[in-house]
């Protein structure tokens, strides 16, 4: 059950510790003081999703703290499964901080988590059952999930939905490959086509970049020898060569190297330019022969570099892009060509996969149609109990032919409230006050089956009043009896029926609203009682009346 819950920087509550105990919880205040901020905080607890205006205005964080005892097995087996098990086995700490940007940080046991296991762990530790639910029972597409909670066939329903999403992906590849006959066999020519003419090129990867360069050679090879020739008599030239004249150099300066050692220095300086501009005319001749060239294989690289170009301009910017292409045609071509065959295999995986899903959606049907029976006489009984000892409901199960997400069934919740009348959809019957009831009723029967140790009432009570508010606060203290119960009401007869009471209450100190929870008793909690039935003006004879109503209350809670 929930045992603390402490809140900071959420909406308009700065900070607030809320301990909580056995038995009915009643949370009462003006409209407008921040009840929905208690449910928006016990969600973030619970890894619902928050919305980054939920920070308290001017704080750059917001943080929820919870402390949960006496924790179900099934809990306890989750948290020894991830590891998250605390010192004490019986307890368990949830932390979630928001910051304004949108940002958030769970923690489990002061380990951090992700905010999906969170939301995982949330059935066993709390279900908040509000206005909305009341929403679902006028919606008959939500009567199936009723109904199969209280079935208990959440097993089969995860075998059957997966081979139903199966069928479907399977149908439509089924259908893709039973396109018309002529136009698969057009597609096939053309991919053919495409596919020999690729191949047929044998492009290979850098080739392009190959025979660019080498037409470049081509295109600037009379420059290029003219240049070379050029060069190669200014070194070379009999009587004007560079080579010629150092060669000369070097051998006056040997001839009077004997006169002063400073030559002969100066000659060996000399003989190693010489044997450097040898080296460089033997180098320039060298690239003189690779300016010759056929002119066919100039055209063979024009023709090749056109080829490229063609098919680049058909498949893909460049080489790679058309070698993708053609793996990609190839891919599609190999399944067009076996299409019969994986036609012919798809439609007997899809009949064996068929002939499962109807096995279990049959299996569906027939526990859905037994659990129907008793869910009708329990939820019967639970109105008996809220002044509705005359209702007749029918939870009617239709099987047909056609397999859906949730198999062959549609189900449908029939009420009569009043003797006589036939059983109508609850969206053409019930009114506010009666579908409360109802809502509250079926409530009570699928969670008296699950693990989750708290139940929060958010204003299940619009729309009623007097009596049969009187017989909802019974039913909410019995509920009490067996789980830790929270309820949010605006309705005097319940909120005196509380074992214990809570008061929201907001204030406005400057420019700021600030929120308050706190417990109360006594004149206090008469106080608020007397509001709640009359108003602003209270007066002795409201207190009364209060008074009244809590010494009623604790009179039938005794009982």
């Amino acid at each position: 059950m929930l045992s603390l819950l402490h809140i900071e920087n959420i909406a308009v509550i700065e900070q607030a510790d809320l301990t909580f105990e056995d038995g009915l919880t009643v949370l009462t205040g003006e409209t407008g003081a921040g009840k929905s901020i208690i449910i928006d905080a016990v969600g973030a607890i619970l890894g619902k999703r928050t919305s980054r205006d939920l920070v308290r205005a001017g704080a750059s964080k917001g943080f929820v703290s919870a402390i949960f005892t006496d924790l179900p097995a099934e809990l306890t087996e989750k948290l020894q499964e991830y590891g998250l098990d605390g010192e004490d086995e019986d307890s368990l700490h949830i932390q979630r901080q928001l910051s304004a940007d949108g940002k958030t940080v769970c923690r489990i046991n002061m380990k951090p988590v992700a905010l999906s296991l969170l939301r995982e762990l949330s059935p066993y530790l709390i279900n908040i059952h509000g206005q909305h639910d009341g929403q679902k029972l006028m919606d008959e597409d939500y009567h199936i999930d009723f109904l199969d909670s209280f079935a208990e066939v959440g097993g089969i329903l995860d075998e059957y939905q997966p081979l139903y999403h199966e069928l479907l992906a399977m149908k439509r590849q089924i259908n893709a490959l039973e396109r018309s006959e002529q136009e698969r066999l057009q597609r096939i020519d053309l991919l053919r086509f495409h596919v020999d003419e690729i191949e047929q090129a044998e492009l290979q990867s850098g080739e392009e970049e190959t025979l660019t360069a080498r037409k470049h050679f081509f295109d600037h090879v009379s420059r290029l020898a003219q240049g070379l020739h050029r060069a190669h008599q200014f070194l070379d030239d009999e009587e004007a060569g560079v080579c010629t004249a150092i060669e000369q150099v070097r051998d006056t300066l040997t001839g009077i190297g004997d006169v002063a050692p400073a030559v002969q220095g100066l000659a060996e300086r000399a003989e190693e330019l010489a044997y450097m501009l040898a080296d460089l005319r033997d180098a320039v001749a060298q690239e003189q022969s690779h300016t010759e060239f056929s002119p066919a294989e100039q055209e063979l690289v024009e023709e090749r570099l056109d080829q490229i170009y063609r098919l680049e301009q058909k498949y893909g910017e460049d080489i790679e892009a058309v070698l993708d292409y053609v793996a990609r045609s190839r891919e599609e071509l190999e399944r067009l060509q076996s299409a019969d065959q994986q036609r012919d295999t798809l439609r007997a995986a899809y009949r064996q996969t068929l002939a499962r899903a109807k096995e279990l959606a049959q299996e569906l049907s027939a526990q859905r149609r037994e659990a129907a029976a008793r869910l009708e006489t329990r939820i019967v009984a639970e109105l008996a109990q809220l002044d509705m000892a005359k209702v007749r409901l029918s939870v009617q199960v239709e099987t047909g032919s056609k397999l859906t997400v949730h198999g062959l069934d549609t189900v449908a919740f029939l009420i009569s409230v009043n003797p006589g009348e036939a059983l109508k959809p609850l969206s053409k019957v019930a009114s506010g006050g009666e579908l409360s009831r109802v809502m509250l009723a079926v409530k009570n029967v699928l969670t008296a089956r699950e693990p989750v140790g708290t139940l929060i009432f958010d204003e299940i009570d619009t729309g009623v009043s007097g009596r049969a508010a009187q017989k909802i606060a019974y039913k909410l203290v019995e509920i009490g009896t067996q789980k830790q119960t929270l309820c949010v009401t605006h309705l005097p007869q319940i909120a005196a029926m509380g074992d214990h009471h809570m008061l929201i209450s907001k204030s406005v100190e400057g420019e700021r609203t600030y929120t308050s929870v706190v417990p109360i008793t006594d004149g206090v909690r008469v106080d608020e009682i007397a509001r709640m039935l009359a108003g602003d003006a209270i007066t002795e004879n409201t207190r009364s009346n209060a008074r009244e109503l809590l010494e009623a209350a604790m009179g039938a809670r005794a009982k």
